[in-house]
């Protein structure tokens, strides 16, 4: 795979991500997918915004934008519009898509905007001090809940599907392959496109949770994920606390937000230009 690395990534290598870090594991498979994919360069491009995750856009060599926080998917839908023909992709963290950027996030899944949404799951705020974030479960520790957290987590899937998105899956860093294939399966959906990838971070969540080594919170992925096609045979009581890996939800032939918005300037351009004939007369 070295020749794909070559292709794809910048020369400003190694990376600032700590040891343990899963985004290194993200961007490889995001590099094999485009590969797969087949897209050229020049037609893609990756928007980030602020955190461990978003740095990805400073290492990979497409069109990319490091954006303000939580703002990644605003920067990305008007390029969206600007330039249709871009094959787009938004990588987020817990924070820049559950939090600060939690209004734009929905909204983007109710417009079913043609953008590959990313989101890395690592359960913590990494960069800032590992406070705790909306996808922080429920009890697990953080910088600012030394005794537990007492929030219910975001389910980042049903919270997708009920805004509107039309492709929702989730995968991990443990199953890199297969997170290869699903970054492909995400891209070709016509639609907005929501992939949640868990992932680690020994540093600001591992050590606080009794997962100080990065093995440790990768043997914790590998027992607790079940397929899609699993969890639908096992009970409730069985799939307590696990992690449900695999295409969650697809629709097709929804309308998507640039052609329609296309169609609406065309259609107001030829109005008014048939007003200013019409006013000639």
């Amino acid at each position: 795979m070295r020749p794909v690395y070559e292709k794809y990534f910048r020369d400003n290598i190694p990376h600032i991500w700590c040891a343990g870090c899963g985004n290194g594991i993200v961007m490889s498979a995001f590099a094999r997918a485009i590969e797969k994919l087949g897209y050229d360069q020049d037609d893609v491009m990756v928007v980030s915004g602020i955190g461990c995750s978003s740095r990805m856009t400073t290492y990979i060599d497409f069109n990319t934008l490091h954006t303000a926080h939580g703002r990644a998917l605003a920067f990305a839908t008007g390029a969206k519009l600007s330039e249709p023909r871009l094959k787009m992709f938004v990588i987020m963290g817990d924070g820049d898509a559950a939090a600060i950027g939690g209004n734009h996030f929905i909204h983007s899944c109710r417009r079913n905007i043609d953008i590959t949404a990313i989101i890395i799951n690592n359960a913590i705020y990494g960069m800032t001090g590992g406070q705790y974030s909306p996808l922080t479960p429920t009890g697990k520790k953080a910088t600012t809940a030394p005794y537990g957290n007492i929030d219910r987590a975001f389910d980042i899937v049903e919270l997708s599907r009920g805004a509107g998105a039309t492709y929702v899956a989730r995968g991990d860093i443990y199953h890199a392959a297969q997170l290869t294939n699903q970054i492909v399966d995400a891209a070709n959906h016509k639609g907005f496109s929501v992939l949640e990838v868990v992932s680690t971070c020994p540093i600001s969540y591992g050590r606080y949770n009794k997962m100080p080594k990065p093995t440790d919170m990768m043997q914790y992925i590998k027992d607790n994920t079940v397929s899609v096609q699993k969890a639908a045979t096992m009970t409730a009581d069985e799939l307590k606390d696990k992690i449900i890996i695999g295409e969650h939800f697809k629709i097709e032939n929804v309308p998507e937000y640039t052609e329609e918005h296309n169609k609406l300037v065309a259609e107001v351009k030829k109005d008014y230009l048939e007003k200013l004939k019409g006013g000639a007369k």
